[in-house]
């Protein structure tokens, strides 16, 4: 499987597990799982062939890792627009977490903090150079906040962790983050 079909498959199961699933016919349960067979089914009804295999691989070699699979069933691990339920348990995070940006939005970061922007979590990396990775991806120049986690943690604000490393938390007020 060439690079580019991997991209191609990946882009495709992010748009349709995380944001828009009834757009291929697809319906995810309550904590954001897919029938596999259903899934390739209508990826193929919509344009879009798909082997188990060809699924299998990009789950495997995805480098964030944004896929799970648990037997005959597929998900996203985060990164949802839709109300999903991934049964996350508040977990006690370290001394700072980072979040990758750009020069462009600090203004209303420094204003209003970090929001989901239509997701259901604002999303922070424990390692400040996978949030540089992050910003760059953006437009602009990329930097990277330092959020203080712990304090937010200790003054009642839940932190969970995804199945791949990535943390969530509902939203960063200003006064805990640094530049």
């Amino acid at each position: 499987m060439d690079e580019r079909r991997v991209v191609r498959v990946s882009k495709f199961l992010a748009k349709h597990l995380r944001h828009r699933p009834e757009r291929i016919g697809l319906t995810l349960d309550a904590e954001g799982w897919a029938d596999v067979p259903e899934l390739l089914a209508a990826a193929a009804r919509n344009s879009f062939p798909l082997t188990r295999d060809e699924l299998d691989h990009v789950v495997a070699v995805n480098d964030k890792q944004r896929f799970q699979v648990d037997g005959g069933r597929i998900r996203a691990v985060q990164g949802h627009s839709l109300p999903v339920e991934l049964n996350l348990s508040p977990t006690l995070p370290p001394s700072f977490l980072y979040h990758g940006t750009t020069n462009r939005a600090l203004e209303s970061i420094r204003r209003d903090g970090l929001l989901p922007m239509g997701r259901q979590s604002v999303h922070l990396s424990a390692d400040p150079e996978t949030a540089r990775r992050v910003g760059a991806r953006r437009r602009g120049e990329p930097v990277v906040l330092i959020v203080l986690a712990r304090r937010m943690a200790a003054e009642g604000h839940e932190f969970r962790v995804s199945f791949n490393g990535v943390w969530l938390v509902e939203s960063v007020p200003p006064g805990y983050l640094c530049e």
